[in-house]
């Protein structure tokens, strides 16, 4: 299954977002106010890519998350991990690719990679695990539209 969506600019920069099998790829470019004072992208950043991959993927197989939320559905990061292994620099083409891995009846947890496209060289990896909650913060079963869409893509 492949799917290609390509557009520039937006919030996180992002140029090209594809799927190929179960692994889902959103690229971007660092921009000068993710680095720090010698160009190298500032840990932190890498979790909003994270979410900005995350995001793009929930669209992509069409539930956007703003679309869950309006159900009553929200998943809230309850855990992040990030190993960092090479340094991204300002101006580098970088791909996050995700791969859902665990479903459980009320949490998921989703692996991310970030690369540079330059030399395929793994910078990071990583993962978030979520919650489903209502909108009172109350632990809920995964909805069932939810969790077989998501399962189509479950590594």
């Amino acid at each position: 299954m492949t799917f290609v969506k390509k557009y520039v600019g937006g919030f996180f920069n992002s140029e090209i977002v594809f799927m190929e099998s179960e692994i889902f790829k959103h690229r971007l470019r660092v921009r000068y106010a993710e680095t720090d004072q010698m160009g190298v992208v500032y840990y932190a950043n890498y979790f909003v890519w994270f979410e900005a991959a995350r995001t793009d993927f929930l669209r992509t197989i069409g539930m956007p998350y703003k679309s869950l939320e309006q159900q009553g559905i929200f998943l809230p990061v309850v855990e992040a991990y990030a190993r960092y292994i090479a340094p991204a620099f300002y101006e580098d083409e970088i791909v996050v690719e995700i791969q859902l891995k665990e479903i459980k009846s009320a949490s998921l947890k989703i692996f991310y990679n970030v690369k540079r496209c330059s030399d395929n060289k793994l910078l990071v990896e990583g993962y978030t695990k979520h919650t489903v909650i209502n909108k009172n913060g109350k632990i809920k079963r995964m909805p069932d539209n939810l969790r077989e869409r998501l399962n189509e893509y479950l590594c």
